[in-house]
């Protein structure tokens, strides 16, 4: 096969695993991953001291996470647009560091609606991150090691999710609060730090120019995302999955400081380490992929989800604990592997695919979140479980339409 009709330039110049630029450019991109998602989610451990501050039910406090990931969503694909304007990595450095000045007024609010309205704002100015991060890997990393490069960046997620909420949770009983999100503004700025530092500079010779396929106009390129086969069955699979994953994330604070548990702010943080099961589920999806194919191991991991959803309803804190590493792990396998799935079918349009996904993604956070704090102050604790696991079955559902559309190689 001639170098002209290779899939992949025998001068392609960009970083192989094992350089250095390649471990830069990953260790950049897992730092942009950890800021993003410990300041997106630094609320959620200390939703019920929110609530209890601000005389609030737990549906009027779970706003403060539901509109920041509503926020997010919204403005994913202006981010995307901007990001093919004047490149992904600066707008990835401008997402966050809008992001993280916003982060410094939240915990100056003196009533819910001025903290809702900051929450709003911040989770609009993350939207860069992930509108752009999986799309840049694609570009800057040689095509064999992007795969593995991204998965990586998707672990970080997690990372990010986890020590964010961890922090908080201990923040937040020296504190109040305010200190929850003020100490992840903190984690937020060294963060950004460590991504402007260490990645690379782009190497001109390199790197293909962004993806501008399916049509030369914005409108083309994301209606080829909407239409392409496949696509939107994916998409589903983020919206629904993500709508159950974080009904119960959402709620679990309030779980464990009532009876039966009775747990301290800080103690029920703690179980936020469920999310280095998310980090196994995220690293582990690839190689499964590549063995048993995409629909096999999205449906074997909604399936898994869905077995540890239902062991969510019971008074043991071992078995919940043990049921929560369950669903985490599964969520983040089926969620590595559609996103993966997505980049890899999306070849017209592949920004504004993961755009898309994106906004599905946290559409679902934002949406079916919310209203899981609504089925909560309605039914409890049991009725937002049997809230989550529907959302699941319909995601299962929804993906049998990818049965015969296994993952390309």
């Amino acid at each position: 096969m001639s170098a002209a009709s290779s899939p992949v330039p025998v001068h392609d110049t960009r970083p192989r695993a094992g350089t250095r630029a390649y471990r830069r450019t990953v260790a950049a991109m897992v730092a942009a991953a950890v800021a993003t998602f410990a300041q997106l989610w630094s609320v959620q451990p200390i939703l019920p001291a929110i609530a209890t501050g601000f005389d609030a039910s737990a549906a009027e406090a779970a706003l403060a996470a539901s509109l920041a990931t509503g926020g997010l969503a919204g403005f994913t694909l202006v981010w995307s647009g901007t990001a093919d304007r004047i490149g992904r990595a600066r707008v990835i450095a401008l997402s966050l560091l809008a992001a993280t000045l916003l982060g410094c007024l939240a915990p100056l609010a003196t009533d819910l609606p001025a903290l809702l309205a900051a929450r709003s704002l911040q989770g609009a100015a993350l939207g860069g991150v992930p509108a752009a991060a999986v799309a840049y890997l694609a570009e800057e990393i040689h095509p064999v090691d992007a795969p593995r490069a991204t998965g990586l960046y998707i672990a970080g997620n997690p990372l990010g999710g986890m020590g964010g909420r961890l922090l908080a949770g201990f923040a937040a009983d020296l504190g109040g609060w305010q200190w929850g999100i003020a100490a992840n503004t903190l984690l937020g700025v060294v963060a950004l730090a460590v991504f402007v530092l260490v990645l690379p500079r782009r190497n001109a010779g390199g790197s293909p120019a962004p993806d501008r396929g399916a049509g030369a106009s914005p409108r083309g390129r994301l209606l080829a995302a909407l239409t392409t086969r496949g696509l939107p069955a994916l998409y589903a699979q983020a919206l629904l999955l993500m709508g159950s994953f974080m009904t119960v994330y959402n709620l679990l604070g309030f779980r464990l400081v009532q009876e039966p548990f009775g747990l301290s702010q800080s103690t029920a943080s703690l179980l936020f380490l469920a999310y280095t099961a998310g980090m196994l589920g995220s690293a582990v999806a690839g190689a499964a992929c590549a063995r048993w194919g995409g629909y096999a191991v999205l449906l074997a991991a909604t399936a898994l989800m869905a077995a540890g959803l239902s062991g969510l309803a019971t008074t043991s804190l071992v078995a919940l604990a043990a049921a929560l590493l369950v669903m985490t792990f599964a969520f983040f396998a089926a969620h590595a592997t559609a996103s993966a799935w997505v980049g890899r079918r999306a070849t017209a349009a592949r920004a504004q695919a993961m755009a898309v996904y994106t906004l599905a993604y946290y559409l679902g956070a934002s949406l079916f979140g919310w209203c899981g704090g609504l089925v909560y102050d309605a039914t409890g604790w049991r009725g937002a479980v049997v809230y989550a696991l529907v959302l699941c079955v319909l995601a299962a559902l929804v993906g049998l339409r990818l049965r015969r559309r296994t993952a390309p190689s």
